[in-house]
């Protein structure tokens, strides 16, 4: 038995909103209390008043991909494909040239001429090497010839979706030794431990990643490093989802595709034309779920547009015909994205105890009435995308992560962007943002004894200086009445389950 007593803090904690002190008793908190009271223990942590707060859990993630983005080629800040040339001729040039060019993050919604450049470009800008290069929202990428040739694609135009993205991609990441992948692996995880994040969800399966890959982060899952939960996106896949050590067959299960590619399943066509495409049916979902239901795992899908969400509900309730809704309920599935909805769909996710893992920060950067969803859908629709807030006062349980590397690892910003998001009309408070950030991903993982600083519950918490000041017991985060935006907390230590996991 190992006790370590953190005095001196400032403890985010509804349990004793007044403690400055903890006890952690074999990776949960014994005690809570008051610095002058507290009991003995095998080791002692002062946190030089530093504010303690229950650790992040990043519910969606695709762990290898955020890795490789640490030492990749970030496109993000590019404007145009002049310019993505010229970063692919500067960042080959630091390569072997049998290396596999990865790089992520490009959008073309920000580009004055969306013109993506061809195959051709591609492959004198990196003289030669493979290219991959994922578009933000990994929905689709740009490949150079020799990557198209060896999927068996057309070597003329390098941009590739879905099922041939999927090929595409799969080629890619196969290419990485397994020593690359571990390496990029632990980069990711140690990048979200010094965040504050304990926990993360990560997403794979067929056309996102591979069984090696899913096995081999949850290897590293608690060793020194955040617990890694895994997902394993396959219809039918709930006895493998099992075998490979996965919570769920859920997560990136797709339904249908993502807006930014213009391939989520709509119901009124997008503006370029076009209604997306649609994977499931109603049936498939309902078989999916009953199976996971049979199996004992958690079920879910991918589903962004309102004709795919729409699908799975309806899956949902044909599930519900054959076992009970009460059955249904206590699977605790769950959908990820959910970014079309509307109330009678939002009151459907709480009839079957649906969680809602969503990304926040996806209506930050693409959200409001001039950016990358009113270029697809139009600002009316646009602007209707995304109500967390709505589905947060209706009762759906939420689970907030980053999709990384759709959208950087910084729990912080998905906070922010929850509670002030494009349309004001789907605020949340902050402290239902921070819930939604903590406990709500523990328990869209079944994880029910963590997430909150109480006797009893798992010791995961992080550790904060707080710059920018604190407003009710919460780093302060949004502007102030002046509109003075406060500086973000910075993270001293990372606990998870009682081992210290990071410290500055």
């Amino acid at each position: 038995m190992t006790e370590v007593l953190y005095t001196h803090g400032r403890f985010y904690s509804a349990a004793d909103p007044r403690a400055t002190a903890m006890l952690v008793r074999d990776g949960r908190i014994a005690w809570l209390g008051d610095s002058a009271d507290t009991p003995a223990a095998d080791r002692t942590v002062d946190l030089d008043n530093g504010l303690v707060t229950p650790a992040f859990v990043d519910a969606h993630v695709h762990t290898t991909d955020t890795g490789l983005a640490v030492d990749g080629l970030e496109l993000s800040g590019v404007r145009s494909a002049q310019e993505l040339l010229a970063a692919v001729d500067r960042f080959a040039a630091t390569r072997t040239e049998s290396s596999i060019v990865h790089g992520h993050g490009w959008d073309e919604s920000t580009w004055a001429d969306q013109t993506v450049p061809s195959a051709a470009e591609l492959d004198r800008a990196a003289g030669g090497r493979r290219v991959y290069l994922s578009q933000a929202s990994v929905h689709s990428a740009l490949a150079s010839p020799a990557l198209l040739a060896a999927a068996g694609l057309p070597t003329g135009e390098s941009l590739v979706k879905e099922a041939d993205h999927h090929a595409v991609r799969a080629l890619a990441l196969n290419d990485l030794t397994p020593e690359q992948r571990t390496t990029a692996q632990r980069a990711a995880l140690a990048k979200a431990a010094s965040l504050g994040i304990a926990a993360v969800h990560e997403c794979g399966g067929p056309g996102t990643s591979s069984e090696a890959d899913l096995t081999s982060v949850l290897k590293l899952s608690g060793q020194g490093l955040p617990q890694v939960f895994g997902y394993w996106g396959e219809l039918g896949g709930a006895l493998k989802a099992k075998e490979l050590g996965a919570v769920g067959a859920a997560g990136d299960l797709y339904a249908d595709g993502a807006l930014g590619s213009s391939t989520a399943s709509v119901r009124e066509p997008f503006k370029t034309g076009g209604c997306g495409e649609a994977f499931v049916s109603v049936e498939q979902a309902a078989e999916h779920l009953l199976d996971c239901i049979t199996v004992g795992v958690q079920g879910g899908f991918h589903a962004i547009g309102d004709a795919a969400i729409e699908t799975v509900l309806e899956g949902f309730a044909l599930a519900a015909k054959s076992v009970g809704v009460d059955a249904v309920r206590a699977g605790r599935h769950r959908v990820e994205h959910v970014e079309l909805i509307d109330k009678a769909m939002i009151a459907r996710m709480v009839e079957f105890g649906v969680i809602g893992s969503v990304q926040p920060v996806f209506d930050a950067l693409w959200g409001g009435p001039d950016r990358m969803y009113a270029q697809r859908l139009g600002v009316e629709r646009a602007m209707a995308s995304n109500p967390i807030g709505a589905m947060h006062a209706t009762g759906v349980q939420l689970a907030f992560g980053s999709d990384s590397p759709v959208t950087a690892l910084d729990p912080w910003a998905v906070v922010v962007a929850a509670a002030a998001p494009r349309n004001p009309v789907y605020r949340m408070s902050v402290r239902a943002a921070f819930a939604a950030s903590t406990r709500g991903g523990w328990k869209a993982a079944l994880v029910d004894h963590a997430g909150v600083l109480a006797p009893g519950q798992s010791a995961s918490f992080a550790v904060w200086d707080t710059p920018g000041g604190v407003r009710e017991g919460l780093p302060a985060l949004l502007p102030d009445v002046d509109g003075a935006a406060p500086e973000r907390p910075i993270c001293r230590r990372t606990v998870g389950h009682g081992e210290t996991i990071y410290e500055a």
